[in-house]
């Protein structure tokens, strides 16, 4: 049963793999024995990551530039690492971008850029990486959404929830579309993670508790959370699960 879960030699791009939940996307996939290849559009991120990974690892790492919202840019990464690797097995989209801004004086330009890189950015990833999958007849795809990502909210997060919502919209289209070729397509919905950006939230026990408070659970996520969910969903242990949001929230989903 140990089997299922191995991920050995096989070839895991990490689009977003950068920084925060990416970045322990990429390491714990490497810890599993995947070979890693991290894009984001930060070279020297990128290379830092990298660098990170195999020191803590022993993967290989290959940082590639690129800029999710540029098909032109999306087949240069492609080619990189069907040059370098020959193939890939496994897809992460973890980028994403949030802009707060009140519902009633958003900025469409801002709207636009949430949805460029959200929503086009994830297509554009699925889009050109499925074809590899495609001509080899297996694949596993992992898009991120995130944990209150179906639910309402104020604070100005209109954009990127609705960017979020479409993400699993997506991931259920794809999965039913790319069936016939074995490639399986599943989504991640993280909770708010305390993250390089956040960290400060844990200095301040009255915004860590706001925050808590709310989890079932009653803690805050790290990033480190999500990486059992993706091995699952990167491994022959979710062999046959397809179109489905798993939701790293500690409950809240569920509240």
């Amino acid at each position: 049963m140990k089997e299922l879960f191995k991920i050995d030699n096989q070839v895991a791009v990490v689009v977003g793999g950068a920084g925060g939940i990416g970045e322990a996307i990429a390491l714990g996939l490497g810890q599993f024995g995947a070979k890693i290849v991290l894009a984001s559009r930060n070279m020297e991120a990128l290379k830092n990551v990298a660098k990170k990974i195999t020191a803590q690892t022993g993967a290989e790492t290959l940082p590639v530039q690129v800029d999710v919202t540029d098909e032109e840019s999306m087949e240069k990464l492609v080619k990189s690492v069907t040059n370098h690797f020959g193939t890939v097995d496994i897809l992460v989209n973890a980028m994403g971008v949030n802009i707060k801004r009140d519902a009633l004086d958003y900025p469409m330009e801002d709207w636009d850029r949430i949805f460029d890189v959200n929503v086009k950015g994830t297509m554009i990833a699925c889009k050109h990486f499925g074809k590899v999958m495609k001509n080899r007849g297996h694949g596993k795809i992992i898009n991120l959404s995130s944990g209150p990502g179906m639910r309402g909210s104020s604070g100005g997060n209109t954009a990127y929830r609705g960017s979020k919502g479409a993400v699993e919209l997506i991931t259920k289209a794809l999965a039913v579309e790319l069936a016939p070729y074995k490639i399986r397509v599943n989504a991640i919905g993280p909770i708010f993670f305390i993250t390089p950006g956040t960290i400060h939230i844990r200095e301040y026990p009255e915004l860590a508790e706001k925050y808590s408070s709310v989890i079932p659970l009653g803690k805050l996520a790290v990033p480190e959370d999500v990486i059992g969910s993706v091995v699952f969903f990167a491994s022959e242990a979710s062999s046959f699960v397809t179109g489905q949001v798993l939701y790293v929230d500690g409950g809240l989903t569920a509240s």
